[in-house]
């Protein structure tokens, strides 16, 4: 059982690489990223100094070296939170015990004892119900599903378990961890069969799991088919974690105009049949596979992710939406204690307001990703290209997918890469207008393979001659909204409700702010049709608009009674939603128009 009611959620490759160190023994689940294995040798070595442990460094060329760096990184992380853990169930002072058991949510038990006991109790009393309730947040891990490049020895192709996310995977599967493996970023059928492989997922004979299976998802549908089709394999999904798709940090998989609201809601109506229909699928795998059936379906978590910001948001999702837990991801990168970024890119971070935070096409893999102007990679990629020199040396190759211009995978924010591509860019003989935005999305690709695990580096004063000093930043469309770098304590009393660290008083409702981006989605759409439009396109517009009538209809009828929002919020809510009618019908006059001469020519 979880002591807090929310989450940190995995940011970037660096921003949380040490977060359960500094936040698990509060009790605060929290998720690191385990892809880039060459950034966790590196701070296995930071932390096995800092922590007097004995540092074995693993070099690339040893044996499944991937896996390995991960497992005994992880271990590491155990051992340094276990310490943690029991020095403080042994010895804590007071003050110690003071703070751990203020942090907790005031709604819960252990902390409603705690407020009875304050009253009447002793210090010792205090001390004593502190240790007795201490308890360890989870350290999760996080795979991006399709980050699953091939991997080769002297120019051959090495066997798919050592391709990268296999080979995290089982790095996370050999390790002493008793937690989850957080899967984003879709179904990827050979990654999923192969956990099958590793016994901690499978429950023992008290029907317990030491490594549980999170899904991150975007809607009901993908919960369905992805949670079944790792039942058909015998293995338990313990939890979905439904990510809003544009209100988020990182990388961004928008829904087809479905928005965060309704989601909720279908997952909140049907959470009773959810678990049954893929555990009916379960029992049948545990037979085939020999393993013994459950007496009971396994506990099955909902959570939710994405633009959350206020006490109030929190709290309406928890009891609204029957939710297990909520995660909190960009706010923390302004909280020193828990999340690791360097001093420059915080600054940039807490004076960004909403112009500075876009979506932008950087990432190589082609996927829409949250961006901040000025960030130091971007101004080193912007550099090297003004030079003519357009391209990143790449170093990781974690991102090597482009089979364009070379048998062997590369990236496309790679020098090769760009090389290749600007060359054939040249040959077309465009001018112009047409040149330069062609141009402009080639050389947009930015190497953060690097770029977001840089801020450890630097922070730690390791040398960065291999990466370079540029830091990329992913922080969700939230983070206009925070402005300033607070305690741990402080963050934690704004989730709960205890104190409010947003100065600005226009922040829009987080169902608002993300109605907002899809609106503004739609019209990227509607103008990228006018300009190319095709019959594959326009149906794909029709049902965005239908699904985002939908929602606002949603919003209007069902929901805006429910919320119980303070004046003026409640009028602000409700004015956008009348706009955003308006807006979407005028894309869709737009669309219809030009999907009319389409037919007629």
């Amino acid at each position: 059982m979880s002591l807090h009611t929310f989450h940190i959620p995995v940011m970037g490759l660096a921003f949380t690489i040490d977060t359960p160190i500094k936040v698990a023994h509060y009790g605060i689940n929290s998720v690191i990223s385990i892809i880039e294995d060459g950034l966790i040798e590196k701070v296995r070595k930071v932390y096995s100094k800092k922590y007097n442990v004995p540092f074995i460094p693993i070099k690339d060329q040893d044996e499944d070296s991937r896996a390995t760096r991960i497992t005994t990184y992880l271990n590491l992380v155990k051992k340094i939170v276990d310490e943690k853990i029991n020095k403080f169930r042994q010895s804590c002072s007071l003050t110690e015990a003071l703070h751990y058991l203020d942090l907790l949510p005031d709604q819960s038990d252990i902390k409603q004892g705690f407020l009875k006991l304050k009253t009447k109790g002793s210090a010792d009393d205090i001390i004593h119900y502190a240790r007795s309730h201490a308890q360890p947040g989870t350290i999760d891990v996080n795979i991006m599903t399709k980050l699953d490049k091939v991997n080769y020895e002297k120019g051959k192709p090495l066997p798919s378990i050592y391709n990268d996310a296999h080979a995290s995977v089982r790095g996370f599967a050999n390790s002493d961890l008793n937690s989850s493996l957080v899967l984003s970023a879709g179904l990827n059928p050979a990654l999923y069969s192969y956990l099958s492989n590793f016994d901690d997922f499978y429950p023992d004979q008290n029907g317990a799991f030491k490594k549980k299976i999170i899904l991150k998802v975007s809607d009901y549908r993908s919960a369905m088919i992805q949670g079944k089709f790792l039942a058909k394999k015998g293995l338990w999904v313990s939890e979905f974690r439904i990510e809003s798709g544009l209100n988020c940090g990182g990388h961004a998989f928008g829904t087809e105009g479905h928005l965060m609201g309704p989601i909720l809601e279908e997952f909140k109506n049907k959470r009773a049949s959810l678990p049954q229909s893929i555990y009916d699928v379960y029992q049948e795998a545990l037979i085939e596979k020999g393993h013994a059936q459950l007496s009971e379906i396994p506990a099955l978590k909902v959570t939710a992710q994405g633009g959350v910001g206020t006490a109030n948001e929190h709290t309406f999702l928890l009891n609204y939406y029957e939710l297990d837990a909520i995660g909190w991801g960009s706010p923390f990168l302004l909280v020193p204690e828990a999340t690791c970024v360097d001093s420059h890119t915080r600054d940039l971070i807490k004076n960004a307001k909403e112009d500075d935070l876009y979506l932008s096409g950087i990432s190589p893999l082609g996927v829409p990703f949250n961006n901040l102007r000025s960030n130091t990679k971007d101004q080193e990629k912007q550099q090297i290209t003004a030079q003519g020199k357009p391209g990143s040396p790449c170093v990781k190759k974690h991102l090597s997918f482009n089979t364009e211009f070379t048998e062997k995978p590369i990236c496309t924010a790679s020098r090769k890469y760009q090389h290749l591509k600007i060359k054939e860019l040249d040959d077309r003989g465009l001018m112009g207008q047409a040149y330069d935005k062609a141009y402009k999305n080639i050389t947009d690709k930015a190497c953060i393979c690097t770029g977001l695990g840089t801020s450890f580096l630097i922070e730690n004063k390791i040398d960065t001659k291999q990466e370079g000093n540029g830091v990329s930043v992913c922080p969700g469309p939230n983070m206009a909204y925070f402005d300033k770098n607070v305690s741990l304590k402080k963050m934690v009393d704004h989730i709960y409700g205890r104190a409010n660290i947003i100065s600005r008083k226009d922040r829009p409702h987080m169902f608002m702010k993300e109605l907002g981006l899809y609106l503004d989605q739609l019209k990227k759409m509607v103008d990228e049709f006018l300009n190319e439009g095709t019959t594959k396109t326009e149906k794909k517009i029709q049902a965005f608009i239908f699904n985002m009538k939908d929602g606002i209809n949603y919003y209007q009828h069902l929901l805006g009674r429910k919320l119980n929002l303070p004046e003026p919020e409640a009028h602000a809510f409700f004015d956008f939603l009348e706009v955003a009618q308006t807006q979407v019908a005028a894309q869709t006059t737009r669309f219809d128009l030009k999907a009319l001469s389409l037919r007629m020519n």
